[in-house]
């Protein structure tokens, strides 16, 4: 197997694990918990998955570089 196809590989198990954090019946969840230092559970959530994701892509083609 190629380090390309590789690299592919993780980057779609990456969106498909976005898709799941995004659209699955967790989101509706957080609506429900309440706030957290005054903010939004649904809010930090959505904040801290979006920039999960994009530190894993970084990661994932910081080391595709090498």
């Amino acid at each position: 197997m190629t380090r390309a196809t590789l690299v592919r590989q993780r980057l779609l198990t990456l969106f498909l694990a976005g898709l799941l954090l995004f659209f699955s019946p967790l989101v509706p969840r957080f609506e429900t918990l309440g706030r957290w230092q005054g903010l939004p559970l649904l809010l930090i959530y959505l904040f801290a998955a979006w920039a999960a994701i994009i530190a894993l892509a970084a990661w994932i083609l910081a080391r595709h570089r090498d």
